[in-house]
């Protein structure tokens, strides 16, 4: 890794700008590694994006902020973290057959950091979009309700849980790929909605969740209750986040 792949003094950002910062440049660099592999290796593509993100975070975080602990999704899972008061839960790619099959957008970096007991500041960037949300300042962009609400799922494995909400709202499902991607398309405006079932982890939503709930969205488990991080076990397998105006009725439909 070259010294130029980590730019700046990370060090002296706040930990706000420093998820931006981080997910920004991961980012660049893995729409830099796309174009150079192109359509032909979709396999390799997937497997060089994920090292060389996470390599470029976990530089970063090192540079940053030494003394903090992290969690990866592609990193071994050092335990040490459960009895850390900061901790950074990162996915280096999210979405990896999405940016395997380019020029799809629906791919995303998360960079979010849980501190005693919550997750305080994190940052979503849409590389391919050349967009990146982060908090404080994330807000869910002005727009009216359309007359039929759009819940984004899954491209891949829409859960039956959304079906059902689609029916008691008479909205419709969008198919998109990263949940990133779809937790930002409820924050941009474009979607209203995003239920999830069936598995995740807790790198999958950490920073999609604290973007959004800073932009004043609901967020929590499917039944209501609240998103809980940095666990022993890291599997958090379902997630609601929506505009606060269908709260109530899209968890009726899914409890």
């Amino acid at each position: 890794m070259s010294h130029d792949d980590v730019s700046g003094n990370l060090a002296d950002l706040d930990d706000h700008a420093l998820s931006a910062a981080l997910a920004e440049m991961a980012g660049v660099a893995l729409k830099r590694l796309r174009d150079r592999f192109g359509t032909d290796d979709p396999k390799g593509l997937r497997d060089a994006g994920d090292r060389l993100s996470h390599d470029l975070l976990m530089e970063g975080l090192r540079q940053a902020r030494p003394a903090d602990s992290v969690l990866s999704e592609e990193g071994r899972d050092d335990l040490k973290r459960l009895d850390a008061e900061r901790v950074w839960i990162v996915d280096p790619l999210d979405g990896t057959r999405e940016y395997s099959e380019p020029p799809r957008d629906d791919w995303a970096v998360h960079v979010a950091l849980w501190q005693q007991g919550a997750l305080v500041a994190g940052a979503v960037a849409l590389p391919a979009k050349d967009v990146t949300i982060a908090t404080p300042h994330a807000r869910v962009s002005p727009s009216p309700v359309p007359p039929i609400p759009r819940i984004v799922v899954s491209r891949t494995r829409p859960p039956a849980e959304a079906e059902r909400v689609a029916k008691a709202v008479g909205g419709v499902l969008v198919p998109m790929g990263s949940a990133g991607a779809k937790t930002m398309a409820v924050v941009m405006g474009i979607a209203d909605a995003y239920v999830h079932s069936g598995g995740q982890y807790e790198w999958d939503s950490a920073a999609p969740v604290v973007v959004a709930e800073a932009a004043g969205l609901h967020c929590s488990r499917t039944d209501g209750s609240p998103l809980v991080y940095n666990q022993r076990d890291t599997l958090l397998p379902d997630l609601v986040v929506c505009r606060r105006e269908f709260a109530e009725s899209v968890l009726a439909a899914l409890s």
